[in-house]
């Protein structure tokens, strides 16, 4: 359920928080005191595209923050964060929150983590249900009808079991429509493909050589420079009267002169052994590096063209060499289907015709179960209407089967409906009266109740064009909806607003110049002061019969 709503610098509102209760909430005030902004700032946060023009008057930015108690909510919320890399829940709360500025910048967080729209859409799927004044129009489209349908008898596992087979034979059929091709372009698939697996298998590439070869190549490149180089070192350690251990021989002569003078010398003498020893080992070293410098023109051309040809197969087939690798690998599978495309399109075959009579086998059941139920929706409906004013009216839903399924199975269903005696019943798209309508859709989501797991219902000025004895009956359906769910309603009928547990009006006032929507939650007498203004006005008569509506 909705627990917080907080919106800032939305419209007329500068910033308001909304305590939502449990049950039936309703939501009342004068046309255009902004009641329709807490539709608006539910929609944001739930990931509905952003109006700029929604912005408050002279402000940067808006921000709607929604927190809701999710520890009934049935949909898999834990994964669905783990997934989506979000934080986790505290304490069963989920926090919403959408924000976006004049300069277009928009951004949206689940529980304080930064995230995009889709995702925002996707958990406000589970979370909220608005109906608005023309909500009811989806109604009209049969593919909802047959969701309502299965919805009411409970049949959406079989449903999704039907559609994961059309799933599947999709994917089959895809992969047969790659085989299927003329002769012609077969020939010419096939020598593409076997060139460049030929191309890639005779390289016989190794993931980590081209470093092992760019390295190699740099040094025999350099082989003369690298043995004049070293054959100078050589010259300056040990090779003239100059050279370095010549002159440590000077040098540790001077030392032992020292060391007889001053015997605690000695360390000078100790540190220059060392000095010469580590000179004799570069000596040495330096003589076997020498002996190893090749000058090899035939091993410089060779490594030469094999980086040439790493170089080319990487500008064809991928942009590393692991990735020249997995093409290859992704290219010998796709020969080898072509090849043996007669056995393909073989065990294609075995496996759409076993696919077909899953199908038909699942899609004729789904179908009985759908026929099944039928009779149990026309009357639920039909009771619904009843106590909505619709006494002589006559519901009936209308199945026929379809040739080619579909996602959702073999059939096709039409809602039909009488409101009088003596009318043939007729599709749902026929009838004129938008208020009619509207109580079509609420006898429906009435009779849904029980099988929605949405925790919150919004409906929105739906009793449109409805009045007397009927208004009563919406309001009591209300209530019978929030016995299941939390509800919010906004009305500007006095009998659907009396049987709200909690009761909230929205009023336009005037501040430093500006003029700033708020909603504040009534109290028993409050109540009957607004229900006595929806009534007709401040009236003895009106608050007495106001006061017996609250009882």
């Amino acid at each position: 359920m909705l627990t917080t709503l907080r919106i800032k610098n939305l419209a007329l509102v500068e910033d308001l928080t909304l305590e939502l209760s449990p049950g039936y909430n309703v939501i009342t005030g004068e046309t255009g005191a902004g009641k329709s902004i807490v539709i608006g700032a539910l929609n944001l946060v739930l990931g509905e595209r952003a109006d700029r023009t929604l912005i408050r008057s002279g402000s940067d930015g808006c921000s709607v923050e929604a927190v809701f108690d999710v520890s009934r909510l049935g949909a898999p919320l834990k994964s669905f964060i783990e997934e989506n890399g979000l934080e986790p829940c505290e304490e069963h709360q989920l926090v919403l929150k959408r924000t976006f500025t004049v300069n277009g910048t928009n951004r949206q967080f689940i529980n304080g983590s930064p995230t995009t729209l889709n995702v925002l859409a996707a958990l406000g799927e589970w979370l909220v249900d608005i109906h608005g004044p023309h909500d009811h129009q989806s109604l009209l489209h049969p593919a909802r009808q047959l969701a309502i349908l299965d919805a009411f008898g409970t049949l959406q596992t079989q449903r999704e079991a039907f559609a994961e087979l059309v799933r599947r034979r999709a994917v089959f059929e895809t992969e047969k429509t790659a085989l299927i091709v003329d002769e012609k372009t077969y020939v010419q698939q096939l020598d593409l493909l076997r060139f460049q697996v030929n191309e890639i298998t005779s390289a016989r590439l190794l993931p980590d050589e081209e470093a092992q070869v760019e390295q190699e190549y740099q040094r025999v490149s350099n082989a003369a420079k690298l043995l004049q180089l070293s054959q100078t070192a050589c010259a300056l350690l040990s090779e003239n009267e100059n050279s370095l251990l010549a002159q440590a021989v000077v040098l540790g002569r001077t030392l032992q002169e020292i060391q007889r003078v001053d015997p605690a010398a000695n360390c000078l003498l100790s540190l220059h052994e060392q000095a010469v020893a580590a000179l004799r080992d570069v000596q040495s070293d330096l003589f076997h590096y020498a002996e190893k410098v090749e000058i090899d023109p035939a091993r410089l051309q060779e490594l030469e063209d094999r980086l040439n040809l790493l170089h080319s197969l990487k500008r064809k087939y991928g942009a590393t060499l692991d990735a020249v690798i997995a093409f290859g690998e992704e290219t010998r599978q796709k020969l080898q289907q072509l090849e043996q495309r007669d056995g393909e399109l073989n065990r294609i075959n075995a496996a759409l015709q076993k696919l077909d009579v899953e199908i038909a086998h699942t899609g004729q059941a789904l179908s009985a179960q759908r026929r099944r139920i039928l009779p149990q929706l026309s009357k639920a409906v039909g009771k619904q209407l009843a106590d909505l004013g619709f006494r002589q009216s006559h519901f009936d839903v209308a199945i026929t089967s379809v040739e080619q399924p579909t996602a959702s199975g073999f059939d096709s269903v039409e809602f039909q409906f009488a409101p009088n005696v003596g009318e043939p019943a007729l599709p749902l798209r026929a009838i004129a009266s938008s208020g009619e309508m509207a109580r079509v859709m609420l006898a429906l989501k009435t009779v849904l109740a029980a099988e929605d797991e949405i925790p919150l219902l919004v409906f929105d000025e739906v009793d449109a064009n409805i009045g007397g004895e009927t208004a009563n009956a919406v309001g009591e359906k209300m209530l019978q909806i929030a016995r299941r769910h939390q509800v919010i309603c906004i009305t500007h009928l006095a009998p659907v607003a009396a049987n709200a547990s909690a009761h909230y009006v929205v009023n336009k006032e005037i501040k430093a110049g500006r003029t700033i929507s708020e909603i504040a939650l009534l109290d028993k007498k409050e109540r009957v002061i607004e229900l006595a203004r929806m009534l007709g006005g401040h009236t003895d008569a009106a608050r007495k019969h106001a006061e017996a509506m609250l009882k």
